[in-house]
């Protein structure tokens, strides 16, 4: 049993260190600060914390990497694909959307279907009760049929 809970503190231990060490390079940079160069170490410093990049003994890793993201509102030519024409892609609230299809940004950003309509080539219909989009985008119904309920011809009997 002895031997058992000395492995389990060495274990604490090396954790404790590893977290340890891992420490920010401010913090380094305090310790082997030197008095009489004080003013140096303060400019060195007014670096933002974003640009510091964290030391690890095995070099860099890309494995949990971020990538930087490719937002329309700095790349503009990123809401192009193929297939479709500019017109349908645009960049609302820095997303790139369809909006020939989206519900929030039918037909142009910002501009919302209510809770029971569906967006259909830009336009807010109800597919419970149009006849053109009956129960979805471009379902019609024939000549003289009605739609209700999302079908056309429902019967009520």
């Amino acid at each position: 049993m002895s031997t058992l809970s000395t492995i389990f503190m060495l274990t604490v231990v090396l954790a404790l260190a590893a977290i340890n060490s891992a420490t920010s390079d401010e913090e380094e940079e305090t310790f082997f600060e030197d008095p009489d160069n004080s003013s140096s170490v303060k400019a060195e410093n007014t670096e933002p914390a974003e640009s510091k990049k964290p030391v690890s003994l095995r070099g860099a890793s890309r494995f949990l990497e971020q990538r930087a993201r490719l937002t329309c509102d700095k790349y503009p030519k990123a809401c192009e694909s193929k297939g479709s024409s500019t017109r349908d892609n645009l960049c609302c609230n820095k997303k790139c959307v369809n909006v020939k299809v989206d519900k929030l940004n039918c037909g142009a950003c910002g501009k919302r279907c209510k809770f029971s309509e569906i967006c259909c080539n830009g336009r807010c219909v109800n597919p419970s009760a149009n006849k053109n989009h009956c129960g979805g985008c471009g379902n019609s119904c024939q000549e003289g049929d009605f739609c209700a309920f999302g079908m056309c011809s429902y019967s009520y009997a």
